[in-house]
């Protein structure tokens, strides 16, 4: 235990001097291209090292405070004998695939001593580092767990996966000789294993891709390294842990408090009411972040307090959660929109324009169901509040509900990018909570930081697994077989929508929403056209199908993010959210029947 307390007081602070880091670099080219004109070329390339290594320490804490995505509920079925077993494959799992990273990522890093960024002239390997230390850091947490089991069940578990890895091993020659299908035992047998008996989501998906890499695709494992460190540099993604820190910030300061106590007064009566006011909120904010985790981050720490008060069930709260993140996929500024049509060369304009009516239809049936679901919790007796409370009440709130204007107004004028768009929100919550509201705990700050990183770096290492898993789909030929069969489907028109209406629903269960564009856009959206489907209604289409299957449990990796954010454990929302996913299943129908919605802008 000793070594695990002071392991975890050392990482926590090294992420939260990399948040406030990231903090003051975004903010200071800010300042310096929108103040004084005077752009500051490097500023990216910093907030770039910073952040890899902000989101390796933040994957460490996740690890260590048990945050890490996994589902439990196989787990919790088994007689209570044999629970000890799955919560040791938990710790296994990962520690072996951690085991087995660790000398490409030190390899990988290593070789990036020769590539130097073009504005500070520093080794990239300075960046890279962030993922060998991380995994060995993470390795030393799990080996300090598994001390704790009995050592009956440490070696079964380990007995298990060895024998699993010398099958494959053995039969490798064979899997390789039926083609894509091998795919089915590496992405769907193993991987839905792992996920069920409790494996974090992260490290299921990194050891499957791992292992059909190096025993299918004959691939070192370096290559693993540069896909996950891909998805997890981006910086549109820096957005996520900063919006973390927002939506905390706005808790603590009182901004919160100030808002809900007026969507209490003006809406709470209603059966339903706050529910109305998270889907609003997250029409109002999406894509702004560029990133749907950042988001939902935005929203939820405000709303879900009074909401938790009021009766709402945990589950409830996960599944709208999860629901709205699939439901605004299309609303603009959407960066999949402009990598639809970066890939395909369909106007951006006309995506625009094409994506807001889809998104209130997908708005209006959760709404409904919502109604329904959220009203059956509530405790009665709630009345309507008297004018002169919802006008007071609204005027205290005023400097809380101007900021999602102001953070929308920032990026439309030019202010700031999608990325540092979250500075903007950090410094006015400060002074809001500082000036306006008087609130302020010095004292929360510290723990806020570290949460903030802990919660983006278990977001963070499931995006950049599932990027190492969407490369090794394409190198085995998958996209482009997938996207002859569909060409040749039966039924026409309608029938092309709907088989790409299931495929893009999977799709969306195994991969982000950017990378799944990049691979099948280019080869779909021409097979689509010949299919007499305009490209402006096949890519709302596609979005709203892939946002559904992003969401959808056990495999969405959005679930999982909203899980994180809500703090709520999947298993909470497994059984609650389907309703919600077959009111957006029932707006994407009415969606792809009706071409005049998507294009009618």
């Amino acid at each position: 235990m000793g070594l695990r307390r002071g392991l975890g007081a050392c990482v926590g602070t090294l992420a939260t001097i990399a948040v406030l880091a990231e903090v003051a670099i975004l903010s200071l080219g800010v300042v310096a291209r929108y103040v004084f004109d005077h752009p500051f070329v490097w500023t990216d390339e910093l907030a770039s090292i910073v952040f890899l290594w902000l989101a390796m320490l933040g994957a460490v804490l996740a690890l260590q405070r048990g945050e890490h995505m996994r589902l439990t509920s196989a787990v919790g079925m088994l007689p209570r004998a044999a629970r000890p077993w799955g919560e040791a494959l938990a710790i296994a799992a990962p520690a072996v695939l951690l085991l087995i990273l660790l000398p490409p990522a030190w390899n990988y890093a290593m070789g990036q001593w020769a590539v130097l960024t073009p504005a500070l002239g520093l080794p990239d390997a300075v960046r890279a580092l962030a993922l060998p230390v991380g995994f060995g850091l993470m390795l030393l947490d799990c080996l300090a767990r598994l001390r704790a089991h009995a050592m009956r069940h440490l070696l079964g578990v380990l007995v298990v996966l060895a024998l699993v890895g010398l099958a494959l091993w053995a039969g490798r020659d064979q899997i390789g000789e039926i083609g894509n299908w091998n795919l089915l035992i590496y992405f769907a047998l193993l991987l839905g294993a792992g996920v069920l008996l409790g494996v974090p989501i992260a490290f299921a998906f990194s050891l499957c891709t791992a292992a059909y890499l190096v025993l299918v695709a004959e691939m070192p494992l370096t290559v693993v390294m540069g896909r996950m460190d891909e998805g997890m540099s981006s910086l549109m993604l820096l957005a996520v842990p900063l919006f973390v820190l927002l939506g905390q910030l706005i808790e603590m300061t009182g901004m919160a408090k100030a808002m809900i106590d007026f969507l209490a007064s003006a809406l709470g009566h209603i059966r339903g009411g706050l529910s109305y006011v998270l889907l609003g909120a997250i029409l109002l904010i999406s894509g702004i972040s560029g990133s749907k985790a950042a988001d939902m981050a935005a929203v939820a720490p405000v709303l879900f307090p009074e909401m938790r008060r009021r009766g709402v069930h945990e589950g409830e709260l996960v599944s709208i959660l999860a629901a709205s993140g699939a439901m605004s996929e299309t609303i603009p500024p959407s960066l999949v929109i402009i990598t639809i049509g970066s890939v395909t060369s369909v106007s951006i304009a006309a995506l625009f324009r094409g994506g807001l009516l889809p998104g209130i239809i997908m708005a209006l049936a959760l709404a409904v169901v919502a109604r329904w679901r959220t009203g059956r919790d509530m405790p009665a007796g709630i009345k309507r509040a008297p004018m002169r409370q919802v006008l007071r009440t609204f005027i205290i709130a005023v400097p809380a509900l101007i900021l999602p204007f102001v953070i929308r107004a920032a990026v439309v004028d030019g202010v700031t990018t999608a990325t540092e768009v979250s500075t903007i929100g950090i410094v006015y919550a400060v002074l809001i909570g500082l000036l306006v509201y008087r609130k302020f705990d010095w004292g929360a700050v510290y723990p806020i930081l570290v949460q903030s990183a802990s919660l983006s770096g278990s977001i963070l290492l499931i995006i950049g697994a599932a990027t190492a898993m969407a490369w090794a789909l394409t190198q085995s030929g998958f996209s482009t077989d997938l996207a002859t069969a569909m060409a040749a489907a039966p039924g026409g028109k309608a029938g092309f929508l709907a088989i790409s209406i299931m495929v893009f629903i999977v799709l969306g269960s195994v991969l982000e929403g950017i990378p799944a564009m990049v691979l099948f856009g280019p080869l779909l959206f021409p097979a689509a056209t010949e299919a007499g489907v305009n490209e402006v209604h096949y890519a709302m289409v596609a979005i709203l199908a892939m946002g559904i299957g992003l969401f959808a449990p056990p495999f969405g990796l959005g679930y999982y993010a909203a899980c994180t954010i809500s703090r709520v454990h999947p298993d909470v929302g497994m059984r609650r959210v389907w309703p919600y996913l077959f009111a957006l299943v029932v707006g994407l129908v009415v969606v792809a029947a009706v071409p005049w919605i998507s294009t009618s802008g």
